[in-house]
């Protein structure tokens, strides 16, 4: 008995050594038995408060959190389907006072990537196939920003341009298939090789839904959807295709860790003109002009990008990275013509702190020309100063500090100038929104 009692011992602590990264453990020996089973369940609670000192549209503080369960499932231990994997994700969202960040900031790049409306929402559902080491194809509710333009460098800062970029999260229906709104599509992996693999996905093309702006064509889309369970197939088929190179990608890997990948999306939806609309007789004037009685609508939608993420140095228990992301798309039916992205990432920066790290980072979200064009005209038909946008630059400093294996808290300063790429201030239409400039901190805890 005595060494059974040993053996019992051993087993419940390899069981909560296994969930060391968690706060609540095996749950226990709930988590241990979910797991044999193939079911891992997953909560982590976000909270944060970032405070805009100067500028932006106004000054205060927001206060938001997201509670994130995710459930996934290997039907292989479950119940014998050789490669198949199910996975359920979602949001709880709550701010303090219905203000977010964006709210103080007014700017393109949301200072936040955890910023939404209020709800409990389902954010992504889907059953995956995989084919061996040939690739997979995944099916159900899915997110765009799971799989295209990523930087794991990128991932160590809190503004949400550095995940969802704005050449994206600007231009594309209801913000496009990125958080908080996910989409019903299809998405395929094909590996080439070791290194080489390809990815493409079909999405649905507006995530709120086709009556989302019937009868406001200001709605806010995540109101339109407020559950994820719109499940909209409207709005036309968004589509993706990357091609990716990544190496040493392991944590015992030889070499330095490096991803590149190029990749290009097209919407079959409409589009409106960023500048001209048209007059009752159906020609062509300035949206500005008082005689514009509809839109002048564009077939199509289409953008380039690519994402470079290297590993420059690597020491015993440190390393150095950066980033380099951008995407181009035509600027006469986009808030955004191009975008680029930059920074670096030091893990390990100082002794016996092997897991915190630092990131910076620098975007450029460069705004249509033609809708500079359009503030001119505003200026012209108004006869008053009008400002004239052009774009919007972050610069984000990081620091993630690992206080324990489940716990990071980490404080964040943010510059953002022209926010909105110079949009005029709410409180005075002939001066643009002041710099704005932004501190705050993060807290999050792995359950």
């Amino acid at each position: 008995m005595p060494i059974l009692g040993v053996l019992s011992l051993g087993s419940a602590l390899a069981d909560e050594a296994a969930f060391s990264d968690t706060l609540t453990g095996d749950w226990g020996g709930a988590r241990s038995a979910l797991d044999g089973k193939g079911i891992d369940v997953s909560v982590t609670y976000t909270a944060e408060a970032l405070r805009t000192l100067s500028g932006g549209a106004k000054q205060g503080t927001a206060f938001e959190g997201l509670v994130d369960i995710s459930v996934d499932t290997d039907l292989e231990k479950l119940v014998g389907w050789r490669g198949a994997t199910t996975h359920i994700r979602v949001f709880q969202i709550h701010n303090a006072g219905g203000e977010n960040a964006a709210d103080y900031a007014g700017a393109i790049s949301d200072p936040s990537n955890i910023d939404a409306l209020a709800t409990t929402r389902l954010f992504t559902a889907w059953f995956q196939q995989e084919f061996g080491t040939v690739g997979s194809i995944r099916i159900g509710q899915l997110a765009a920003d799971d799989d295209f333009f990523i930087s794991d460098t990128a991932g160590g800062l809190i503004n949400g341009t550095f995940g969802w970029g704005n050449n994206f999260a600007a231009n594309l229906p209801s913000g496009g298939p990125g958080y908080p709104l996910a989409t019903p599509g299809v998405r395929g992996q094909i590996s080439v090789s070791e290194n080489l693999s390809f990815l493409a996905a079909v999405f649905s093309g507006d995530p709120a839904g086709s009556r989302c702006y019937r009868d406001d064509p200001e709605a806010d889309p995540q109101a339109c959807n407020d559950r994820g369970t719109t499940f909209s197939f409207n709005g036309g088929a968004l589509w993706f295709g990357e091609a990716q190179y990544l190496v040493n990608q392991g944590d015992d890997a030889p070499g330095l860790a490096a991803a590149y990948k190029v990749g290009a999306w097209y919407h079959t939806g409409r589009f409106a003109d960023q500048r001209f609309g048209l007059d009752a007789a159906g020609l062509r004037v300035s949206l500005a002009d008082p005689a514009v009685d509809g839109d002048h609508m564009h077939d199509g939608n289409w953008g380039i990008y690519g994402v470079a993420d290297q590993m420059i140095w690597r020491g015993d228990a440190s390393s150095v990275s950066f980033f380099l992301r951008g995407g181009v798309s035509p600027s006469n039916r986009n808030l955004v013509s191009w975008y680029v992205d930059g920074g670096i990432g030091i893990n390990g920066l100082f002794a016996g702190r092997d897991d915190d790290t630092l990131t910076f980072g620098i975007a450029h979200t460069h705004v249509s020309g033609d809708l500079s064009d359009l503030d001119r005209d505003v200026a012209f038909f108004s006869g008053t100063p009008y400002p004239v946008r052009s774009g919007e630059t972050v610069l984000e400093l990081s620091y993630a500090v690992q206080v324990a294996p489940w716990w990071v808290v980490q404080p964040d300063v943010q510059y953002i100038i022209r926010p909105g790429g110079g949009d005029p201030h709410p409180e005075d239409d002939a001066r643009r929104i002041g710099n704005a400039f932004l501190v705050g901190v993060r807290s999050e805890i792995n359950f």
